[in-house]
């Protein structure tokens, strides 16, 4: 299943962004979705997750205390809210889903293969 992922753009250090991601004729609202990043060169990264119910996140250090991902269940979508942009969040992001979960660990979270159903990706661009 296609997720579509939106809302990237260009912004300066230190703006914010938010981008959304939905499934138009699914529901992933008893799954964990996780957005992930991909710069050029580099492997796809973990940028956070989010439990069925929205009370569980998990984020890696790089991105605490200035990303955060939510969901709306009514709306069968997810969010990232990014602030304190820096140029090296500049990647393409994805969001996507994990069909077998609906907890948060983060051993699995954090890894890209536990994830079933990927968006096609937007990208962030951070100017200094």
């Amino acid at each position: 299943v296609q997720l579509q992922a939106s809302g990237g753009g260009l912004v300066q250090a230190g703006g914010s962004l938010r981008l959304s991601c939905s499934a138009p004729g699914r529901s992933f609202n008893n799954n964990v979705m996780g957005w992930f990043r991909q710069a050029p060169g580099k492997e796809r990264e973990f940028v956070a997750a989010i439990n069925w119910s929205g009370v569980s996140t998990y984020y890696p250090d790089s991105v605490k205390g200035r990303f955060t991902v939510s969901r709306d269940n009514a709306k069968n979508t997810i969010y990232l809210q990014m602030n304190s942009l820096k140029p090296e969040d500049t990647a393409v992001y994805y969001c996507a889903a994990d069909r077998a979960r609906s907890t948060v660990i983060g051993l699995f979270a954090r890894r890209p293969s536990s994830y079933d159903d990927w968006g096609q990706g937007t990208l962030v661009t951070v100017s200094s």
